[in-house]
């Protein structure tokens, strides 16, 4: 069954080219809605500008194209609210050294 959780999964195998850490643990998955087969997406960068954007909003893309019951994915690249470390999981943020 195609659900949030499982969504949020493939995306842990999505990372900002920079850092090596995956972008859910990053924070930069905002929102994920499901109606039906379609999947939208809306994630962001750890800085606006990133030359990145467009490889990562791929990736992001074709990680959810690739689950069972996903007819499309669209992927929105959003700025507000802006991205901070605050968002990032506890696990990343110890692998940063912000604990």
């Amino acid at each position: 069954m195609l659900t949030r959780e499982t969504v949020m999964t493939a995306l842990k195998n999505c990372y900002d080219p920079e850092i090596p850490i995956n972008i859910v643990d990053l924070g930069l998955i905002y929102d994920v809605r499901i109606d039906g087969g379609n999947v939208e997406v809306d994630m962001t960068l750890t800085a606006p500008g990133c030359p990145m954007h467009v490889p990562m909003s791929e990736d992001v893309k074709e990680k959810i194209e690739e689950l069972d019951g996903v007819i499309r994915a669209t992927v929105s690249v959003v700025w507000e609210p802006r991205w901070d470390p605050g968002r990032m999981s506890e696990e990343a943020k110890k692998m940063m050294g912000f604990n």
